[in-house]
């Protein structure tokens, strides 16, 4: 069992940058692939950002390449998602998610996850 706890959400002018943490519980949080997944309001949720086990594969939905950029610290059970030149179009609720994934790959659908966060608000203003 892992239990995910989001922080770091807030309000900033666009063009501002935020980093979210997301703590996990557990001593298996080495071998979860970790991802960030985000919805706005009136829309669904969807996918942010992606890490592997290891940290070394990465990926980004297109909205967010070159702005966002996630990592994580194995030693401290923390991911990150580095937010820089935020946009209106950002604001949403930021949930960290954790995949039991069998090999050391990056996971990108939401049904592929088995651990998800209560969220954390982030919200641009124009």
């Amino acid at each position: 069992q892992v239990q995910l706890v989001e922080s770091g959400g807030g309000l900033v002018q666009a063009g501002g940058s935020l980093r979210l943490s997301c703590a996990a519980s557990g001593r298996t949080f080495s071998s979860h692939a970790m991802g960030w997944f985000r919805q706005a309001p009136g829309k669904e949720r969807e996918f942010v950002a992606t890490i592997s086990w290891s940290g070394g594969s990465t990926y980004y939905a297109d909205s967010v390449k070159g702005r966002f950029t996630i990592s994580r610290d194995n030693a401290k059970n923390t991911v990150y998602l580095q937010m820089n030149s935020l946009r209106p179009e950002d604001t949403a609720v930021y949930y960290c998610a954790a995949s039991r994934g069998k090999t050391d790959l990056y996971y990108i659908r939401e049904y592929e996850y088995d651990y998800w966060g209560q969220g954390t608000q982030v919200t641009v203003s124009s």
